[in-house]
């Protein structure tokens, strides 16, 4: 508890830092306590919480089929997560498409486990299967932390769908003219104290691409790519992408292939 408040405190602080001081000396200062929060705060990530409940969601016997996910394959074999989210958005033959980690688990729950596939994809993020979805991802991730990114490109569809998300990272539209590449396409750019990765390049850094899911510390949420991705088109004042539409895997094989190398520092800790 006493841990708790402290963080809290320093979080408080950073954030009227801002506020009193003004310009740049206000915006260091206040990154320097926010960066000094999430130190501490990593030392009990909650993001454990989600890994634990996701390991026990991975070996529980659920749905209509009652069936556990230990046989779910990735993509480097059935049950094998170690690694598996290294090699994602990749080309699966069984489906014919495009999948990432949040796409691929619906396949292996609608298969294995005998739940509506569609039904999973139209769930609002956060509620019901969402929840569970959430913890598997955070604990097949997990299993990959400290390892290094290696998105293929061996498929025909992998190359396509690289030029799509290249192609829609750097669209300029909306009310405000924006694209992806206006926050997030050159190096030392920061907006809200928040430091912006550059996402173009390659080796991409373990804070953009390479860090997902991760705990957001703002709003006590833990956040996957997809929903990371589908907060930025809310911010850009786009409409919001479908949970697992074409553009999404899109953007995530361009970002991932550019993140190429960058080591997993998933589950990280975010503003």
């Amino acid at each position: 508890m006493k841990k708790a408040m402290a963080l809290r405190q320093i979080f408080v602080a950073a954030t009227l830092t801002a506020g009193v001081l003004g310009g740049a000396h206000a915006q260091d200062a206040s990154a320097d306590a926010i960066a000094k929060y999430r130190e501490m705060l990593a030392d009990g990530n909650p993001a454990e919480l989600f890994e634990m409940k996701g390991e026990e969601l991975w070996k529980q016997k659920r749905g209509p089929k009652k069936a556990s996910l230990e046989q779910c394959d990735l993509g480097k074999g059935p049950g094998v997560i170690d690694g598996a989210l290294l090699e994602l958005p990749k080309y699966f033959a069984d489906t014919g498409r495009i999948q990432d980690l949040e796409t691929r688990l619906i396949t292996c729950m609608e298969t294995l486990q005998g739940f509506n596939g569609e039904e999973l994809l139209n769930t609002s993020y956060g509620k019901d299967e969402s929840k569970n979805m959430i913890a598997l991802v955070t604990y097949i991730a997990t299993a990959s932390k400290g390892k290094r990114f290696n998105v293929s490109q061996a498929h025909e569809q992998e190359r396509n769908m690289y030029e799509v998300g290249k192609r829609l990272f750097f669209m300029r539209s909306g009310p405000h003219d924006f694209s992806c590449a206006t926050c997030h396409g050159q190096d030392g750019k920061r907006i809200r104290l928040q430091d912006l990765p550059n996402l173009t390049t390659n080796p991409g850094d373990g804070v953009g691409f390479a860090a997902w899911p991760a705990y957001r510390v703002s709003n006590g949420q833990l956040w996957t790519m997809q929903k990371r991705l589908n907060d930025c088109y809310r911010q850009q004042r786009f409409p919001e992408p479908k949970f697992g539409s074409d553009a999404t895997l899109a953007l995530s094989i361009y970002m991932g292939v550019n993140a190429k190398g960058a080591e997993s520092a998933i589950p990280a800790l975010k503003r």
